[in-house]
């Protein structure tokens, strides 16, 4: 029963990453607004970070590099928080988004690191 939790929890943790890394590679050039302007590079971000997201999806799926998959994961999630939420919270018209935001990267982050820890490869 535990191997079928873990795995259930693998899956359901893995597939949302999975399509919001297609999603940031589809539509890239649109969601470029989101990197904050004082990093350069723009929508370069947006693409690096939806690789970023499919491949550590698809390494948490096969079970391959996936110690280190997911403690990359988590150290991109909380720099999400630091760069993209945190900032935001000043704002009041998105102080309800960001800190939204905020609470569920940290939250995935957490994950990504108990996965981490967890894993043998």
């Amino acid at each position: 029963m535990k191997n079928v939790l873990y795995n259930l929890g693998k899956y359901l943790y893995a597939i949302p990453f999975a399509i919001s890394g297609l999603m940031h590679l589809i539509k890239g050039s649109e969601m470029g607004g989101a990197v904050p302007s004082f990093i350069p590079g723009g929508v370069f971000w947006v693409y690096l970070t939806g690789v970023a997201l499919l491949g550590a999806s698809i390494s948490l799926i096969i079970n391959k590099y996936t110690k280190l998959s997911m403690l990359l994961l988590g150290i991109m999630l909380l720099i999400f928080v630091l760069t993209i939420h945190l900032p935001a919270l000043s704002n009041p018209q998105m102080m309800q988004m960001a800190m939204a935001g905020l609470l569920k990267d940290t939250m995935l982050a957490g994950a990504a690191f108990m996965f981490s820890a967890r894993s043998e490869n």
